[in-house]
């Protein structure tokens, strides 16, 4: 197996590999895993159906950890925990596809990571994007992280997914998926990397407007909500990112503790059918 890095900054393309192999050879799966934690986002071409069935994709994301379920998209008959994640024209939530996220932030577990493949794709529009999140803490200004150490912000899957629900299911989801909790720097649990740990779910600060910052009331709360969205916003910066063109049977594995992406939606009334596998994470801190 051959790595080669595409950027500065994140993402690495695995060459002459065969992630089945991986499910059967620990030294190559470790090889494998090694490389993520390096380069935070992996992607291999040429891994078809029959070369990297379903069921090998479930057992290689295994390897990582536990299987979690979508809220909204069901599994894959033959394989379930392989996520659906089939587009088209009509498609209910495809205003939710270009929104820069961190997976699952909403739970009190985000995700760990995730391994998708792509079966079907525009012949051209449909990139994925990832940015590294350890990068844009590390270079945030040294008085913005003074600013933020020990804030926690508020996830909520009811102000996203949600919100174009009807009332009534929207209310029944968010008394299922109630809004989460974390640090706004998360340290990851294997790199000892810290990161920057806000993104498309996260809605304000929890602690914020605290007694040592009230002048008043109103004033503190439009500076929490601007530092917030400064915040936001450095996953946006080109330098951070790398953008994956998608072929049919190409796969992406990412490291969901220090990433954030976005799937580009420019390839309406095209189809787009990718498989995931997520993988359950730990409580952040």
């Amino acid at each position: 197996m051959r790595i080669e890095p595409l950027t500065c900054a994140i993402g690495a393309q695995l060459h002459d590999v065969n992630l089945g192999d991986a499910v059967r050879n620990d030294a190559l799966f470790q090889e494998i895993y090694a490389a993520l934690l390096q380069h935070k986002v992996l992607f291999a071409r040429d891994q078809p159906l029959d070369k990297f069935s379903r069921l090998e994709h479930m057992a290689f994301a295994q390897k990582l950890g536990e299987l979690e379920t979508h809220p909204m998209v069901p599994s894959h008959p033959e394989a379930p925990g392989l996520v659906q994640i089939y587009k088209n024209p009509d498609s209910p939530i495809d205003r939710y596809e270009n929104s820069w996220h961190t997976d699952g932030t909403f739970r009190p577990a985000p995700a760990m990571g995730c391994v998708l493949r792509c079966i079907e794709c525009p012949p051209v529009g449909g990139d994925t994007i990832w940015a590294n999140m350890v990068l844009a803490y590390e270079k945030l200004p040294q008085h913005v992280k003074d600013q933020i150490q020990g804030l926690k912000a508020n996830h909520s899957f009811n102000a996203s997914f949600a919100a174009a629900m009807p009332e009534e299911k929207r209310l029944t989801m968010k008394a299922q998926y109630p809004d989460s909790e974390h640090p706004v720097v998360r340290t990851h649990p294997e790199t000892g990397e810290k990161v920057l740990f806000v993104n498309g779910f996260t809605t304000h600060f929890v602690n914020y407007h605290n007694k040592d910052k009230v002048r008043y009331g109103q004033d503190y709360n439009q500076v929490g909500g601007a530092l917030l969205q400064y915040l936001i916003s450095q996953a946006y910066i080109p330098e951070y990112q790398v953008r994956w063109r998608w072929q049919p049977f190409s796969v992406a594995i990412w490291d969901n503790r220090a990433t954030q992406h976005y799937a580009v939606m420019d390839y309406p009334p095209c189809h787009r059918k990718m498989e995931r596998a997520g993988i359950v994470g730990t409580v952040p801190f």
